[in-house]
């Protein structure tokens, strides 16, 4: 059977999600937004439009939902016109969101007794590997449902591993972005002692690129810190909300979790402060900014 897909989700990594699996030879049906450049272009290569969430799943058999958390897949599966209204047996979605685990295990659980698989397949990479069709992929499905998945997510990915069952993927995800938004706020704390040290950015990169610290989160943050450039295009808001997801469930694992806090507190200092939808790097401008410092040459 060729599978018929449906896409909800075309900013920045779902477009090129998108337009591998059209390249990939893939039927797509896509639901229409109030940003046209995506949706226009995908049309321009042979996908469908539609109106609502019902209507795609009606037409689609495997489904990819590439938004921002657990509030909106919720409402995209239970609205009135969502995804739950236009199912039907053997349905498959996918969320490729960076969602709440317990959100996500209550859908799964709530689909399954309608015929419906639910599973989560959180992204590693950046939209540059989304376009290119290189990003990888953690898988939390039910074990029957992989051989039919894997193909179709093999058009966007470059690797995709099934972890576990629904949730699990998620539940990696942010373990992960756990790491990444650790680093951003280390990286930005390390800068403004470093700068009121008197060593500037570009002294204390010429020490750490190259060295066992470098990797490819400091060469997308260091980017920005030094030359403007916004390669790493996740925004402080999303970081924050992923904290939070961290913190509840380190909770529901009665683990203590004062370095994740720690981490969330920053975002949230920074979003509260209306720096929301920033990439990830201007933290350090608002670590900066807190402390008094502006980050340049350091004074000698």
């Amino acid at each position: 059977m060729t599978e018929r897909i449906g896409f909800i989700g075309l900013g920045l990594m779902g477009h090129g999600m998108a337009k591998n699996l059209l390249a990939k030879g893939f039927a797509l049906t896509v639901l229409g937004h109030r940003n046209r450049a995506p949706i226009d272009d995908l049309a321009r290569r042979g996908a469908k439009e539609v109106k609502s969430a019902q209507a795609l799943a009606r037409d689609c058999d495997i489904v990819f939902l590439c938004v921002i958390g657990s509030t909106e897949v919720e409402a995209l599966v239970r609205a009135p016109n969502g995804l739950k209204a236009g199912s039907h047996k053997n349905l498959i979605i996918v969320d490729c969101s960076t969602s709440d685990p317990s959100s996500t295990i209550a859908l799964a659980a709530e689909l399954a007794a309608a015929g419906i698989a639910f599973c989560d397949a959180p992204l590693g990479g950046t939209p540059a590997q989304a376009e290119e069709g290189q990003l990888s992929t953690m898988v939390g499905c039910q074990p029957i449902i992989w051989p039919r998945l894997a193909p179709v997510i093999g058009a966007w990915a470059a690797k995709a591993t099934r972890v576990g069952l629904p949730g699990d993927g998620h539940k990696l995800k942010l373990l992960m972005n756990f790491l990444s938004m650790g680093y951003g706020a280390l990286y930005s704390e390390l800068l403004v002692v470093a700068q009121q040290a008197g060593l500037s950015p570009q002294v204390v990169d010429g020490v750490l690129r190259g060295s066992r610290f470098d990797c490819g989160m400091y060469q997308t943050f260091f980017a920005w810190v030094l030359e403007r450039q916004e390669a790493h295009k996740f925004t402080i808001a999303n970081s924050h909300k992923d904290m939070r997801y961290l913190a509840a469930m380190a909770e529901r694992a009665g683990v203590a979790n004062p370095m994740g806090n720690a981490v969330k507190n920053y975002y949230a200092l920074a979003d509260a402060a209306g720096r929301g939808s920033d990439y990830v790097p201007a933290l350090s401008d608002f670590v900066a900014a807190l402390n008094g410092v502006s980050l340049g040459s350091a004074p000698k």
